[in-house]
């Protein structure tokens, strides 16, 4: 093979190597820092972590006043209907 393309295949693997290298890096670096994240939270919350608790029995959370409706009334009463009464 001629030498200036086996210099250029070469210079193009390094290339894509230092780019693997550094994508690598950034992922290990969010990584340590969404552990560091979760860690302080366990600390600031005693290691007690309350879960979201649903709205509905279907299990969907109430997101805000339906469209149309007075802002005077409470949003969602009442569970959404999925389904028709038998």
């Amino acid at each position: 093979m001629h030498p200036e393309m086996l210099r250029e295949l070469t210079a193009q693997r390094g290339r894509e190597m230092r780019a693997r290298a550094q994508q690598a890096g950034l992922v290990r670096l969010a990584r340590l820092v969404r552990r560091r994240r979760e860690h302080d939270l366990a600390d600031q919350t005693g290691g007690f972590v309350i879960t979201a608790i649903p709205d509905y029995v279907d299990g969907s959370f109430r997101t805000g006043p339906a469209a149309g409706e007075p802002a005077g009334t409470e949003a969602g009463q009442a569970a959404p209907a999925t389904r028709r009464a038998a």
